[in-house]
């Protein structure tokens, strides 16, 4: 008796000890899709390549990862597509918290808990930035000019109305005593098509990610007024004053988060764990966020789901609070 009830017990350690490993032994079994809410050279497009390389370089996943455009509809064209694939472990999307708002403005029937949160990378403040030409000097011009008449000047704003870029034009309007439905703003398929408009003189004002503003800056084509961070950041934005500094409570930052199709099993989902931990850890990574003045704010699955829980409460009062929630 005692010699079958060893076995059973070395048996049942062997079960225990094995069920980890079975849970953890799921892989993509083919070609990665990451997939991008916005045009080409956009902070999400930059962040999927960015992914997409160091994948390949740094052999995270056994299989090909491809960046797949799907913009259009504020982000809510890939979200759609995304979850085309329920269940799947092979579909990433590229998420900003457009995904949140675009549910709470009203613009999407589909909310964030429609995804499986996997991880978030980083976040950029939103910077003001006119043309190099632009009567416009500093935060302070551009402050009066809104108070005086808002409707005077058009902004481009990113993806969708709502966004946190929106939001971040639409506090300075506010605080400045401004009417924000008379705010002219153009949400773009992308923020890289909202420079584009603002270096062709038909948008006054962009509202966008650091990202890609420096090199337009570097080459004299645009100047950055203010940012809507908390502090003033550093390195070459470190003579860019903030918002707040004016007496403005304009603070809006742009995550970049993964998530993937609703229904992902908790196999699939420590799987993306482990690879986008050991990304996050990458020297070469946060380089790359560096260069591009990009704030390293890892957190895993499970973290990533508590913050978009908080902030989807905090952007629903906001929103409110600006009459941009539906």
């Amino acid at each position: 008796m005692r010699a079958a009830g060893s076995r059973l017990s070395i048996a049942a350690a062997a079960f225990v000890l094995a069920a980890p490993l079975s849970a953890a032994s799921w892989s993509p079994d083919q070609p990665v899709e990451i997939v991008v809410g916005t045009s080409a050279g956009s902070g999400s497009d930059t962040t999927g390549r960015w992914i997409q390389r160091w994948m390949r370089e740094k052999k995270l996943v056994e299989v090909p990862a491809n960046v797949l455009n799907k913009p259009g509809g504020g982000g809510t064209i890939a979200l759609t597509y995304l979850n085309q694939h329920p269940g799947s472990g092979n579909y990433l999307l590229v998420s900003s918290p457009s995904l949140l708002t675009n549910f709470i403005s009203g613009r999407t029937t589909l909310k964030y808990s429609d995804a499986t949160p996997l991880a978030q990378l980083g976040a950029e403040s939103v910077v003001f930035t006119v043309r190099a030409e632009s009567p416009l000097k500093t935060a302070k011009d551009l402050a009066e000019r809104l108070k005086a008449d808002p409707a005077s000047l058009s902004f481009s704003i990113g993806i969708a109305i709502g966004s946190h870029n929106h939001i971040a034009t639409a506090q300075v309007a506010k605080a400045m005593g401004a009417d924000i439905r008379k705010l002219k703003v153009v949400a773009f398929s992308g923020s890289a098509d909202g420079l584009t408009a603002l270096l062709g003189g038909h948008i006054d004002v962009a509202a966008s990610p650091v990202s890609g503003v420096l090199a337009h800056v570097k080459a004299g084509r645009l100047r950055m007024l203010a940012v809507s961070s908390e502090q003033r950041l550093t390195g070459e934005l470190a003579s860019v004053p903030t918002w707040m500094e004016l007496g403005i409570r304009a603070v809006s930052a742009n995550w970049r988060s993964i998530v993937g199709p609703r229904g992902m099993s908790e196999q699939q989902v420590q799987y993306w764990d482990e690879v986008f931990g050991r990304l996050a850890r990458l020297p070469e990574w946060r380089q790359e966020l560096e260069s591009r003045m990009v704030e390293a704010t890892y957190l895993n699955s499970r973290d990533t789901r508590k913050r978009m829980d908080t902030e989807h409460a905090e952007l629903t009062a906001v929103l409110t609070e600006l009459g941009l929630a539906k």
